[in-house]
């Protein structure tokens, strides 16, 4: 059996200013599972390391330890990530709701991608959405009119990457 990993496309994932720390460590659990190559925090998006460089037992609590199994790194702007990913290839997806959004249903990518996911309450920065080569939503058939960001970003990687 061939596993999963060496036939699916190249996905990095950005987290834009995410403030909880238990949705980033859901989020990291998430994209492990489905083969993310990269997870880039950006602004202030928490790390599996405090501000003392030592593990966070509330991260890891809600990771189960995915931080350790999918690379990562924090850079502060999340522009600049994208530029720098748009450099070397990647077409880049944005989740959120806008009025130029496109369903998720409707949305295949190439093969090298980064999927942009943002702030619980603001959503992906403006500066990123102008940057961003598509901006995909998941449609709400109930009266809310958004999912959780991790629940959000673990729906849309299922679809982007299958």
């Amino acid at each position: 059996m061939i596993p999963y990993r060496e036939y699916m496309k190249e996905c990095i994932l950005v987290l834009d200013n995410i403030r909880s720390v238990e949705n980033v460590g859901s989020i990291f659990r998430t994209a492990e599972g489905l083969g993310v190559s990269q997870i880039i925090l950006a602004g202030i998006t928490p790390t599996p390391l405090d501000r003392f460089g030592r593990e966070r037992k509330d991260f890891s609590k809600v990771s189960l330890g995915a931080e350790k199994l999918v690379k990562w790194k924090y850079e502060k702007d999340t522009e600049s990530i994208i530029g720098g990913l748009k450099k070397e290839g990647f077409f880049i997806v944005a989740l959120e709701q806008t009025k130029s959004s496109r369903d998720l249903k409707d949305i295949n990518v190439p093969d090298k991608f980064a999927l942009i996911v943002g702030n619980e309450v603001e959503g992906v920065s403006k500066k990123a959405l102008d940057a961003s080569d598509e901006i995909v939503e998941i449609p709400m058939a109930g009266e809310k009119e958004s999912l959780n960001v991790s629940v959000a970003t673990g729906v849309t990687l299922f679809k982007l990457l299958a």
